[in-house]
């Protein structure tokens, strides 16, 4: 903890090339650490007790996700939206509203169209967790964002989380958790491929928590310098063996929709768009593509009190 925070601290100061550079040398050497946990941990298969399937017999649920983490993913996520929309998906879009302007003319074009729109922090610092003082003070412009917005969910920046300390947010849900991912700075992972509940104390108090199960788009194309998606496939595969949820988390910050060649932090829209494909016609009439909001109401009726 102390290090992290000491890190969160510098990073202002650490220009972005070397950022990048040191994460990757990092990852690298994660990677080899953790290959019999990433990107499949066996143990997260273990379905919740009295589990009864998914909603008309689906094999398994998809929820799909992005983070605008800065101005250029926010502005480009109408672009990402009607890429899903062309492929018959729907996904939630999560905003940092103190780190850049959100447009309410894109919160709403996203709601018209069937898409959900979360509460991404307040800011993207690291510091949310480093006191109970700090996060309960946030915790009020939050709630504030949340009900101004309509939103369902929250997902903290850099997946930093305390789940005990979220019960402060106004929420049906969260997601600042995964099922595995050895590379995140807070690397204990939830080690499930479900959602489960997170009681507040008080009957029918709490809220739902939803990992991504899905490794990241940065961590994948960026930090990894992958260009295929065998990754993203076999991990898919593998959830959709085990009934499980499939959720991915992906930025439109760093994907480059126009052709144009790629900055250095960027990476080929059509790899996002090839893998919607891919589940499409391998697992057609097989999914439940669900919004997180959707997918939080279904659990916490069948399952708010395990």
């Amino acid at each position: 903890m102390q290090f992290r925070n000491i890190y969160y601290s510098l990073k202002p100061f650490i220009p972005r090339r070397l950022q990048i550079y040191l994460r990757r040398k990092y990852v690298f050497r994660r990677r080899c650490e953790t290959a019999g946990t990433w990107p499949i941990d066996a143990r997260a298969a273990k379905a919740p007790e009295s589990w009864q399937g998914w909603p008309d017999g689906k094999r398994f649920a998809l929820v799909l996700t992005h983070d605008a983490d800065t101005a250029k993913g926010h502005d480009r996520s109408l672009e990402l939206m009607k890429l899903e929309s062309r492929l018959g998906f729907r996904s939630s879009f999560n905003f940092v509203p103190r780190r850049y302007e959100v447009s309410p003319r894109v919160r709403q074009e996203l709601e018209a169209q069937g898409f959900e729109v979360g509460v991404h922090g307040l800011y993207h610092d690291g510091k949310y967790f480093e006191s109970k003082e700090i996060f309960s003070e946030r915790a009020v412009e939050i709630n504030r964002y949340i009900r101004d917005w309509g939103a369902a969910g929250f997902r903290s920046p850099s997946m930093l989380h305390n789940l005990e300390w979220m019960h402060e947010l106004d929420i049906e849900y969260d997601s600042s958790t995964f099922d595995t991912d050895p590379f995140e700075p807070q690397p204990d992972g939830a080690g499930t491929i479900f959602p489960f509940w997170l009681s507040g104390g008080r009957e029918g108090k709490g809220y739902v928590e939803l990992p991504y199960t899905l490794p990241q788009d940065f961590t994948l194309f960026i930090l990894m310098r992958e260009t295929t998606l065998d990754i993203w496939k076999e991990k898919l595969d593998w959830i959709a063996g085990q009934g499980g949820m499939a959720l991915i988390l992906t930025h439109p910050d760093y994907m480059c929709f126009d052709g144009s060649p790629q900055a250095r932090e960027e990476y080929p829209a059509r790899y996002y768009e090839e893998m919607l494909s891919y589940i499409r016609q391998k697992y057609d009439g097989q999914y439940w593509n669900v919004l997180p909001r959707q997918l939080a109401a279904f659990w916490r009726e069948h399952y708010g009190n395990t």
